[in-house]
């Protein structure tokens, strides 16, 4: 009996890009440090290929090995060293170095030794650069055993160190101070800039880099500026000139391959492009999102790329345009509006960039789009009061959304309710009705009625505040004739309770009654009188979440309090059914099952609780989900009811519950692992979704639809035509319909099969065009298949018909031989044209070949 699989913690998503710069393989692919993994990004189609897991904890730097491109090193904080085939995800060997790594560095002079930047002693503080040597011996978990220091109290950051040209130095800046160390000298010299120089702490090193071919070093400051440093092999000789633009600090610098120009980057989410000449003025790419904080060059020098603060990954031309942005998990200052669902597209509905909705694919690990709700030009400056966007809710079919934005002011926040319908000809979220000041305070929570959207007018809006009341709004058409908007939305109820705070709202699943917490007391409402039906307030504490049962469980109420009790109610007897003293933090009912999960918080850990209201005991329990907090979580349906192997996970089986940790990562329970979820043909699937619609993919989808449509009418007349006449003339036409059936099926799996090997077989170890274009063609002229069957028949009798008129013809053609033919010999241009059998047989063949899909041109 085979044993059921466990259920595991999978990352799926989020995490920091930012950790590390990025790195250009050889190939076109783009390799990035995201948590404890390493994603491999194909620049052409911006689609995850591959995750790379096997670190213990997060990875602080990658580097291509320099002597085999092919292969990639990765530093963690767990101390050591992977050499990996990144194409296969193999890990090829692992170097112990012992200590936590921050930094890695791998120059190409150095052939067997890789650079890291560890805590001296163990401790976080301070921080050496040392260099590791890679034994060869057999392994393939070593340690790491000759270590050499060659800089002490460096900076942790990874941007605060750089190889110079040919790996002749290395230079490390730390606050005020320059470090130079020469290999080949063994000497170290140190700049450090003047007291003088010093405002307020803001000139201070931030970053440096090295010209490839040149002894010039740039570094970048606090206070905006970049120093390029000249002739410092001499201690009192050394010069340096200022370039200035960025009023903030400058996040990174890179030189181009050849060394021409200068790449700078900071908070204004521009990328400078300084000239290596003088004469020469800057050039700019701005708007691009998010303050920049890694800059990495291709090694060819065609394309770069910039890692932002928000996870977004944009790639440049070297003509410095915007060629392709990679955006995944948007990490936001903080998350307000929860952890939502879209209806349609089951996308994960978050904060994005200040003031937008991001809608965050789960199946690609990208996002569908960006929805700007403030539409107003945010400034990236401190102290300033915007608006953001707290809240967000969905209609039961993601026709229409709401949302909540407020920016805080020193007397009264400025509140806006905003209703969006979604537009089917744009595919895109219409603004509908602007409520300005919907509650004289901040709303504290909001829901839709979830009933089918099938008439607009059972419609329900409910919005609670820290004004005391709970307000419900209905759609309503609009009269004047002039009107751009059809239907608009107002205000139809206004409720309170003895003077409390409203905190939480939800419907029950049929919406015919409202929950409504104030404070420390539940209350519920008839959802079409508004009249107030009971109330239950045991045991004490604020009610934190709140949700109703569903199915043979909606007579249930589950709440959650700030004293850490879990309630449930009967709504028929009104009573307290149960009680558990869990600190509860998220509450999650899945919206197909009656299951409903709880996740609590204790001292560093967080733990998981699978429940049904209407049994006393959990249906699955998980301690130490997580070592984070874990902040949000959301249930959301499958496409396909999964197999479970336990009673246990039935839970799992038609919906998948995701959470996000403090730290933004999104994580969710499988019975898979990584290498089982992240199967080629999901990869496939999703490289396939991600294609452009061109004519070619048109004609190909019709083609097939053509050929599948035909198929099964044929299938149906020969079903039916059996039902009429069980004759054996019938079954033979039944039994030859299958025969031809599975040659048409194989005849198109070929054809689908060559196209795959076509479109997915690396460029350079396909043959030529002209070789490839006669068989690539040949597999698409499918012979036609809307044949009857008792044409097939028929077709099979005259080719044995055709094979007895070829042996006939054989024997008379060679008693023609022998016998001598009597007439006089015509001309040739007197010879009528006439075929033979074998040419007929040819040209009856090309007259059943279906050119149809020419026609799509």
């Amino acid at each position: 009996m085979v044993a059921p699989a466990k259920l595991r913690v999978v990352r799926c998503g989020g995490g920091n890009h930012h950790g590390a710069r990025a790195v250009f393989s050889a190939d076109s692919y783009l390799l990035c440090a995201s948590g404890d993994f390493v994603k491999v990004y194909s620049v052409a189609t911006e689609e995850t290929l591959r995750l790379i897991g096997g670190h213990a904890d997060r990875v602080t730097g990658i580097q291509l090995n320099p002597h085999n491109h092919m292969q990639l090193y990765s530093s963690s904080l767990d101390g050591t060293i992977k050499l990996w085939d990144f194409m296969d995800g193999i890990a090829i060997k692992t170097f112990t170095v012992g200590s936590v790594l921050v930094a890695l560095y791998a120059p190409p002079s150095f052939e067997d030794s890789v650079f890291v930047v560890t805590a001296k002693n163990g401790n976080r503080d301070p921080f050496q650069l040392i260099s590791v040597k890679l034994t060869k011996a057999a392994g393939q978990v070593v340690e790491a055993k000759e270590l050499s220091v060659v800089l002490s109290g460096v900076d942790s950051s990874p941007k605060c160190i750089a190889f110079g040209r040919e790996g002749e130095y290395v230079v490390s800046v730390k606050q005020f101070d320059l470090n130079i160390y020469f290999f080949r000298k063994k000497l170290a010299q140190r700049f450090s800039l003047r007291p003088s120089k010093v405002i307020d702490g803001s000139n201070q090193f931030s970053c440096v880099a090295c010209h490839p071919t040149e002894d010039c070093i740039a570094t970048g400051h606090s206070n905006g500026k970049i120093r390029i440093w000249r002739n410092f092999h001499h201690k009192k000789e050394y010069t340096y000139s200022t370039l200035h633009w960025h009023h903030d600090i400058v996040r990174d610098l890179a030189y181009s391959v050849e060394g021409t120009y200068l790449l700078s980057g900071g908070i204004e989410a521009v990328l400078v492009v300084w000239p290596n000449e003088s004469d020469r003025q800057k050039d700019f790419l701005p708007r691009l999102g998010s303050p920049i904080e890694h800059i990495s060059m291709a090694a060819d020098g065609s394309q770069c790329c910039t890692l932002h603060t928000d996870n977004r990954i944009t790639i440049i031309d070297s003509n410095l345009r915007f060629s392709k942005s990679i955006q995944g998990l948007i990490k936001s200052p903080n998350i307000k509006t929860g952890l939502v669902v879209d209806p349609r597209t089951k996308a994960l509905v978050l904060n994005g960039e200040p003031g937008h909705l991001q809608f965050y694919c789960l199946q690609t690990d990208q996002q569908l789009f960006s929805l700007d709700i403030v539409q107003r030009e945010y400034i990236h400056q401190a102290g300033l009061h915007q608006a953001d966007l707290v809240k967000v809710a969905f209609g039961a079919q993601g026709k229409w959304l709401a949302t909540v934005e407020e920016r805080e002011e020193v007397t009264d926040p400025e509140l806006q309710l905003k209703l969006w319908f979604f537009n089917e000809e744009t595919q895109s979220f219409k603004l509908n009705t602007r409520i300005n000041t919907p509650h004289e305070d901040h709303i504290t929570d909001m829901c839709f009625r979830e009933v089918e959207e099938l008439e607009d007018d059972s419609l329900i809006l409910v919005t609670t505040g820290k004004d005391r009341v709970f307000k419900v709004w209905l759609m309503v058409e609009d009269t004047d004739p002039e009107a751009q908007q059809r239907v608009s939305w107002s205000c139809d109820f206004v409720g309170s309770y003895h003077n409390y705070q409203a905190t939480n709202c939800c419907f029950s699943e049929d919406g015919s009654l409202l929950a409504v917490s104030f404070e420390e007391t539940v209350t519920v409402w008839d959802s079409v009188t508004w009249d107030l039906k009971c109330t239950f307030c045991y045991p004490p504490g604020k009610i934190r979440n709140m949700c109703f049962g569903r199915l043979t469980c909606s007579k249930y109420l589950i709440g959650s309090t700030d004293c850490g009790f879990l309630c449930c109610w009967n709504l028929l007897s009104c009573a307290l059914e149960w009680s558990a003293h869990i600190n509860v933090l998220v509450l999650q009912p899945d919206p197909l099952s009656e299951y409903i999960a709880a996740v609590s918080w204790l001292p560093e850990e967080s733990s998981l609780f699978v429940f049904k209201p209407n049994e006393t005991q959990p249906v699955y329990i998980q301690r130490n989900l997580c070592r984070l907090k874990i902040q949000l979580a959301a249930f959301v349906p499958r496409d396909e009811p999964e197999m479970v192997s336990s009673e246990k996970y039935l839970w799992l089986r038609r919906s998948q519950l995701f959470f996000l940790t403090e730290t933004q990562e999104l994580m969710t329970l499988s019975t898979k692992s990584l290498e089982e979820r992240l199967t080629l043909s999901s990869k496939q699937l999703a490289v396939e979704e991600s294609l452009p619609v061109t004519p070619f993919s048109l004609l190909l989808g019709k083609h097939r639809r053509h050929q599948s449509q035909e198929d099964t009418d044929l299938g149906k007349r020969v079903v039916q035509k059996q039902h009429e006449q069980e004759s054996p003339a019938v079954k033979e036409v039944g039994s030859n319909y299958t025969h031809y059936k599975a040659m048409t099926d194989k005849s198109f799996h070929e054809a689908s099969g060559l196209s795959l090997q076509l479109l997915h077989t690396p460029a350079h170890v396909l043959p030529s065009a002209s070789f490839l274009c006669t068989i690539f063609i040949n597999s698409l002229l499918i012979s036609k298949e809307n044949k009857s069957a008792e044409e097939v028949v028929a077709d099979e009798v005259e080719m044995e018909s055709e094979q007895a008129e070829d042996d006939s013809e054989e024997e008379r053609d060679v008693a023609e031989v022998e016998q001598d033919d009597p007439s006089p010999v015509e001309s040739l241009g007197e010879l009528p044209c006439k075929l033979s059998k074998s040419q007929e047989r040819e040209l009856r063949k090309i007259r059943k070949m279906d050119y149809s899909w020419i026609a799509a041109f």
